[in-house]
């Protein structure tokens, strides 16, 4: 009969168990709101893509009719544009864009009620205002539809998309100085581009 060393059998203490689990239970705290917004920022930024996407198709068809011109307005690109409903006259509330607080669908400014269930809106007496490569239509795209925060900087708020009349798109971050359009000029905001917007 030989002889063996037997170890014994040594496990965790109920004290060490308990440990262990304040520790995950602490950094799941801290982990998992991080990973639902990156996830949210994730989804948002993808609605915005495919709805910028869905306007430069139909600004380029027309383009293509031959008929976009300086007094080119969102209202004659609409009929190029696949969407669910034109809201004009109900009184819903979006967010604006990320340091304003809510814009309102009616006859100034249109929504457009996407099939991704974002909105997008647009000022119904701006055109191009002319054909230079500073001169844009912009729009504003709510991802999820709906007033998230009506405060300034919160979650969910609308990105606004400029979109030239040479084919350039650009967030309001990243527009050329002096884009114009038949009512005004803008320069760039870096500070109105939500945080969950990314090309």
């Amino acid at each position: 009969m030989s002889n063996r060393n037997i170890t014994p059998h040594t496990g965790f203490t109920l004290p060490e168990l308990l440990i262990s689990l304040a520790i995950l239970g602490l950094i799941a705290t801290f982990t998992i709101p991080k990973i639902m917004s990156a996830q949210q920022n994730n989804e948002y930024s993808a609605i915005a893509q495919e709805d910028i996407a869905t306007l430069s198709a139909a600004l380029q068809q027309l383009r293509l009719t031959g008929t976009l011109s300086s007094s080119t307005k969102w209202s004659d690109i609409t009929n190029y544009l696949n969407y669910v409903q034109l809201d004009s006259s109900s009184g819903r509330n979006i967010d604006a864009q990320y340091t304003s607080t809510t814009y309102t669908c009616g006859s100034a400014r249109n929504c457009l009620l996407m099939h991704n269930g974002s909105i997008v809106m647009f000022r119904t007496s701006i055109s191009f205002g002319g054909t230079n490569t500073t001169n844009a239509i912009h729009v504003h795209i709510d991802p999820d539809g709906v007033v998230t925060d009506g405060t300034t900087n919160g979650p969910g708020k609308a990105v606004a998309v400029y979109f030239y009349y040479n084919g350039r798109v650009a967030d309001e971050g990243n527009i050329e100085p002096n884009t114009s359009n038949n009512s005004t000029s803008y320069n760039p905001t870096p500070a109105d581009v939500p945080p969950w917007f990314s090309w």
